[in-house]
């Protein structure tokens, strides 16, 4: 796999996103986080976070993906392993087969980076778990799909995390969606209402809401990763996600002002 500039060559920028960070102090490691997927000088941090939080004795850790309209079928890389910057990663072929007998599942041969861009971190916090890389659409299907992912990781005995990428609100002329014109006065919006909105549905734990606010309010650009880790959480005995940390690639670019922006945010469950 051939890096496109999403994230550096080596280590050292995951480790410098860590600093600072009360990671350590966390006291029972999750199993469930949503992450960012931009390039890493915008969300690298906020994504690092998160998955630092995963419980680090797993077998398998799967990197849910979007970018996928309502139509698709789940999706399923059907590679052997993917190549990062820091190592090879192995798929879990067992686990694959089992999920695609299960959801109808197609083979992923289409260009995006919502797995891709996690892939380094994956390599990096989990350098003996094997891989399943899985996009999901942006349909109530998605939630199903993360209830039956942990059904089959249980029945295969399978100690599996989940991590799914998802960025929030894509603001201004770059993306056709400027309501609140340019400015503070949109990014304050951007904030503290559209994104604000998703944030809340996914902490209160409602699918459909999550995938109505997505749909009509342009808040998430691939809400089918995020019910699939809501459904995973879910089946899987967990509480409700937690907002980890939030922020804008304004923040990241320190740009006055804003006419074209995306929102990050990160959860555990």
């Amino acid at each position: 796999m051939l890096t496109t500039g999403w994230y550096p060559q080596n280590q050292e920028e995951i480790i410098s996103f860590l600093s600072g960070s009360d990671i350590d102090q966390v006291s029972t490691p999750v199993r469930a986080v949503i992450a960012p997927h931009a390039g890493w000088f915008y969300s690298g941090k906020t994504a690092a976070r998160a998955i630092a939080c995963l419980d680090r004795k797993i077998e398998t850790l799967a990197v849910i993906g979007g970018h996928l309209s309502a139509g698709h079928k789940p999706l399923f890389a059907m590679e052997d392993a993917v190549q990062t910057p820091l190592g090879r990663i192995p798929l879990d072929t067992e686990l694959r087969t089992a999920m695609i007998a299960e959801t109808e599942g197609q083979a992923d041969n289409f260009p995006d980076n919502t797995v891709e861009v996690l892939l380094p971190m994956a390599r990096f916090f989990f350098p003996e778990a094997l891989l399943l890389w899985m996009r999901l659409p942006e349909n109530m299907s998605s939630f199903e799909t993360g209830k039956t992912l942990a059904s089959v990781a249980a029945r295969q005995g399978r100690k599996l995390a989940v991590v799914a990428s998802a960025d929030l609100t894509h603001y201004g002329a770059n993306y056709g969606f400027n309501p609140k014109g340019t400015g503070h006065v949109a990014l304050r919006w951007v904030r503290e209402v559209n994104d604000r909105r998703f944030i809340d549905a996914v902490e209160a734990g409602n699918p459909a809401e999550v995938l109505e606010r997505a749909k009509t309010e342009n808040s998430s650009c691939s809400a089918g990763a995020v019910l699939g880790a809501m459904g995973f959480a879910q089946a899987s005995g967990m509480g409700q996600a937690r907002l980890l940390e939030y922020g804008t690639s304004v923040d990241a670019e320190k740009a006055s002002p804003m006419v074209s922006f995306v929102g990050y945010a990160s959860f555990t469950f």
